[in-house]
């Protein structure tokens, strides 16, 4: 055998070559894990900071028992809750968000402010009024009581928190085609056209009323925005602001739920890609009609059947 046809040795070579590569790509993963690890444990922590001192106390909550006959389906009661500086707080915004976790589908029903309630325990009032006498088991109770909604878990935001939130979340704005010029009562100027909305902008678009859409058209925007909000965090890139957003939100957000838990339902969503969002306000069209109370002012006095039958078909659930 001639010497230059001899490859003993340069196998040997090779294989140490591949463990030596092998290993130095099993170090950078590691060090790569360690690092994306202490990145977010820092990333929450900060997030944690910025939200500090911002506590809403809504008082106790006990939410329904899951329909073991559909496991896959939570509704969430989520509340945006205004101070007038009392001290107290009335809920501008209510809505239940149900969400199909084996289908990936949304549904999100808003509720007026305006409607006539019957409030367990108090006389009948608007319905924001709920939160401001009990908390948000009275607004929880409510909402069950009069549309037989079930609610498992409850989220609260103060508006004021709401801009932090947003500008936290997407630094680079919300994307919202702005119909027609707004400043009046929201502290912002907005005007006509496609534009980014940074946290501040976009609270003032979702709270604008002054037109003669009023109440209805605020409803409208908030749904506008809750969609634009989930399309933007459906993004790739969102992922890498979900811990500090996580931080904050512990603070900023009062919810039922656990920080574990909070984390692990953003990534399960981001995770899924496109989801199904449908959106619903009650009452439906055609089932209400304008009152007036000496106790509670201007109310809208609503159908509570009518609403209850659409709802049901709205949300694929059987309502007592």
């Amino acid at each position: 055998m001639k010497e230059d046809q001899y490859e003993g040795p340069v196998r040997s070579r090779r294989r140490r070559k591949k463990l030596r590569i092998g290993r130095l790509f099993i170090t950078i993963l590691f060090i790569a894990f360690i690092a994306i690890g202490l990145f977010s444990y820092f990333q929450y922590k900060e997030g944690k900071k910025i939200a500090s001192g911002n506590e809403i106390d809504p008082g106790p909550f006990t939410g329904d028992v899951v329909d073991p006959k559909k496991p896959s389906i939570e509704n969430f009661l989520l509340l945006g809750i205004d101070n007038d500086g009392s001290g107290k707080s009335r809920t501008d915004t209510m809505m239940v968000l149900s969400w199909d976790k084996k289908s990936g589908s949304i549904r999100l029903v808003s509720f007026m402010r305006d409607i006539y309630a019957d409030i367990p325990g108090y006389k009948s009032y608007k319905l924001n009024t709920a939160y401001y006498l009990n908390g948000v088991q009275s607004t929880k109770d409510t909402i069950t009581g009069m549309f037989g909604i079930p609610i498992h878990h409850y989220a609260i935001v103060d508006f004021d928190n709401f801009e932090s939130i947003i500008d936290i979340a997407f630094p680079k704005g919300i994307e919202i085609d702005v119909q027609k010029e707004m400043h009046e009562k929201i502290g912002v100027t907005l005007m006509p056209g496609k534009q980014k909305l940074n946290g501040k902008e976009l609270l003032g678009y979702a709270r604008f009323r002054a037109d003669a859409e009023g109440d209805f058209g605020r409803v409208a925007r908030q749904q506008e925005v809750i969609s634009a909000v989930k399309e933007e965090a459906l993004r790739p890139g969102m992922i890498r602001h979900v811990p500090k957003l996580s931080g904050a939100i512990s603070g900023f957000i009062q919810t039922d739920l656990t920080a574990k838990d909070e984390i692990s339902k953003a990534l399960n969503l981001l995770m899924k890609g496109k989801v199904d969002l449908k959106t619903m306000t009650v009452p439906v069209e055609g089932t209400y009609r304008f009152a007036s109370y000496s106790h509670a002012g201007s109310v809208i006095e609503v159908d509570v059947e009518k609403n209850k039958e659409a709802l049901s078909a709205f949300l694929n659930m059987k309502i007592d």
